[in-house]
């Protein structure tokens, strides 16, 4: 049987809101590392290419604490 998130009033709780708000910033976040580290790759500017890098990295471990928080939720 599949767990609904909570909700009041037929709406998500502000908890579950913002957990979910936080993994799609963490997504986008991931995403735009990922372009940055291409348009580095691309251009031949190492800087970009590691600033892409570093945002990936920023985001991976920002997702696995949002794991962490979700594993002690439930």
């Amino acid at each position: 049987m599949e767990e609904k998130p909570p909700t009041i009033g037929g709406r998500l709780s502000e908890e579950h809101t913002m957990g979910l708000d936080d993994k799609i910033k963490n997504a986008a976040e991931k995403v735009t590392g990922q372009a940055k580290e291409k348009v580095g790759e691309a251009t031949g500017d190492d800087e970009t290419r590691a600033e892409g890098k570093a945002d990936q990295t920023k985001a991976d471990l920002k997702g696995a604490g949002e794991k962490v928080k979700d594993a002690f939720k439930n």
